[in-house]
C-alpha cells in the first residue's frame, strides 16, 4: 500500500472520529435547539437562504462573461472574496445594527458577533440575513471591474456588511424609522424582499464607485463618445443569469398561502422583462440580442422583489414589462450622459429597477400583507414609497461616495496603466484564467 493511500485513510479515519465526537458531545444541545426551533418553515427559511448562496455563483459567471478575459480572475476573487468579508463584517456587527434592539428607529444596538442570543433561531435568522448582506456587496464588483485595485475593493466589501446596508436594512426590516411611518399618518414603507434594501443600495453604491475609479482605458475618446469594450464569454452571461434567476425564487421566498403567488410572481416578471428588452433591442438593431434579454430578466426580477408578496400575477407582468425600458433607458443615461463606465449595467438593472421596484409596490399592491398600492387604496402608499426611494437614493449615494474617495486618498483604488493594460489576472493574481504562463520555480526544486 502506498505512503499516499495511506495518507488518505489516516485523514479520513481523523475527520470520521472528529464528526462522531462532535455529534456526541453536542447532540443533545442541538436536540434541544429543535424543539425551540418551527422546523417547517425554518426548513423553507433555510432552503431559500442556501438559493440565495447560490447566486453569488451566478454574479461570478455573469459579470466574468461582461469583462475582458485577461481580468476573469481578477472578477472570481472579488466576486468570491467580497462575500466572505461581507459574512464576518455582517457576524461581527452589520446583524447587531440591523436586526438588534433598535435605538431611537436608527441603529440596533445589542447582540454584536452574536454573543447576546446563541439560540437556535437566531442562527437561522443570521444565516437568511447573511446572504443577502452577500448580494448587496457583490453587485458593486461589476461597476468597477476591469481596473481596481483588489485590496480597496475587499475593503469596500467590509464595510458595506458592517454597516452601510445594514442600517438602511434595519430603517426598513429591523424596527427602524421607515417602518415606522404611521407616526405621521402614513403606512409603512414597503421592500418585501429588497428591491431598495439590497438592490438599490448596491445599485447606487455602485455607481458612486464606477465614478470615483473612472472608467476604463479607451471607454471614451476625447469628444466624449464611449467605444465598446466587449465581453469575452457568453455563455458565462447566460449561465450566470439562469443560476440567478433560480435562486431569485429564494430571494423572494415566502411561507404559508403566499408561497406559491411569490413564486409565480418572480417567474413572471423576469420572464416578461427578458421578452421585452428582447424585442425592444430587436425594433432598435434589427437583431436578437442575449445580452440584453439577459439583463432584461435581471431588470424585471429586481422590479418584482419589493412587491413579490404584495401583488397579482398580472401585476408582475405590468412591473416586469416596464422594468425592462426602464432598465434599458438607464443605461444609456448612465454611459452617455453621466459618462460612468458600467462595464456589467449593474447600476441600472440593480440601482434603477431597485427604485422602479418600490415605487411599483405603491402602484400595484392588492391588499396583501395590508400593503394597498393606487389599483385599491387611497394612495397613501405611495407617498411612503416616494420617502423610501429618496431615502436609499441619498443614502447609497452619500456613503458610496464618502467610501470610495476614502479609499481613494487612503489605499488608492485605481490600478496603475501598465497593470490595466496588461490584465489585473497577471499583475495582480499571476493566475491567468485562461492557458498556461511560464512561473517561476519554486525556491529549493530539483534541477
Amino acid at each position: 500500500m502506498s505512503r499516499r493511500t495511506l495518507t488518505i485513510i489516516f485523514a479520513a479515519l481523523v475527520a470520521a472520529g472528529v464528526l462522531a465526537g462532535y455529534n456526541v458531545a453536542f447532540a443533545q444541545d442541538i436536540t434541544a435547539d429543535a424543539v425551540n426551533l418551527d422546523q417547517s418553515t425554518n426548513l423553507i427559511w433555510m432552503l431559500g437562504a442556501f438559493l440565495v448562496f447560490f447566486m453569488q455563483a451566478g454574479f461570478a459567471f455573469l459579470g466574468a462573461g461582461l469583462i475582458r478575459a485577461k481580468n476573469t480572475t481578477n472578477y472570481m476573487t472579488k466576486s468570491f472574496m467580497d462575500f466572505a468579508i461581507a459574512s464576518l463584517s455582517f457576524w461581527a456587527f452589520g446583524f447587531a445594527l440591523m436586526w438588534g434592539t433598535s435605538a431611537l428607529g436608527v441603529a440596533g444596538h445589542t447582540n454584536f458577533f452574536l454573543t447576546d442570543d446563541g439560540g437556535g433561531q437566531t442562527y437561522v435568522d443570521f444565516v437568511f440575513q447573511m446572504v443577502f448582506a452577500g448580494t448587496a456587496a457583490t453587485i458593486v464588483a461589476g461597476a468597477v471591474a476591469e481596473r481596481t485595485k483588489t485590496q480597496s475593493y475587499l475593503a469596500y466589501s467590509f464595510i458595506i456588511g458592517a454597516i452601510i446596508y445594514p442600517l438602511y436594512g434595519h430603517w426598513v426590516w429591523g424596527g427602524g424609522w421607515l417602518g415606522a411611518l404611521d407616526k405621521i399618518d402614513l403606512p409603512a414603507a414597503a421592500d418585501y424582499a429588497g428591491s431598495g434594501v439590497v438592490h438599490a443600495v448596491g445599485g447606487f453604491i455602485a455607481l458612486a464607485g464606477a465614478a470615483v475609479v473612472g472608467p476604463r482605458i479607451g471607454k471614451y475618446n476625447a469628444d466624449g463618445s464611449s467605444n465598446i469594450l466587449s465581453g469575452h464569454n457568453v455563455p458565462y452571461v447566460v449561465i450566470g443569469t439562469f443560476i440567478l434567476f433560480f435562486g431569485w425564487f429564494g430571494f423572494n421566498i415566502n411561507t404559508g398561502d403566499s408561497i406559491g403567488l411569490n413564486a409565480i410572481n418572480t417567474l413572471m416578471a423576469g420572464a416578461t422583462g427578458s421578452v421585452v428588452a428582447l424585442y425592444i433591442q430587436m425594433m432598435r438593431t434589427g437583431r436578437m440580442d442575449i445580452l440584453m434579454a439577459c439583463n432584461g430578466a435581471l431588470a424585471g426580477l429586481v422590479g418584482i422583489t419589493a412587491g413579490a408578496a404584495f401583488v397579482e400575477p398580472w401585476s408582475a407582468v405590468a412591473i416586469g414589462a416596464i422594468a425592462a425600458p426602464i432598465m434599458m433607458a438607464s443605461v444609456v443615461f448612465v454611459d452617455r450622459v453621466l459618462k460612468i463606465d458600467d462595464p456589467v449595467s449593474a447600476i441600472s438593472v440593480h440601482g434603477t429597477t431597485g427604485l422602479w421596484g418600490l415605487l411599483a409596490v405603491g402602484i400595484f399592491a392588492n391588499g396583501n400583507g395590508g400593503v394597498e398600492g393606487l389599483v385599491v387604496g387611497e394612495g397613501l402608499q405611495i407617498l411612503s414609497q416616494l420617502i423610501s426611494v429618496a431615502v436609499v437614493l441619498a443614502w447609497a449615494l452619500v456613503t458610496g461616495f464618502a467610501l470610495f474617495l476614502t479609499l481613494k486618498f487612503t489605499m488608492g483604488v485605481r490600478a496603475s496603466r501598465e497593470e490595466e493594460l496588461e490584465g489585473l489576472d497577471l499583475s495582480e493574481h499571476n493566475i491567468p484564467a485562461y492557458g498556461e504562463i511560464n512561473l517561476p520555480e519554486p525556491s529549493g526544486a530539483d534541477d
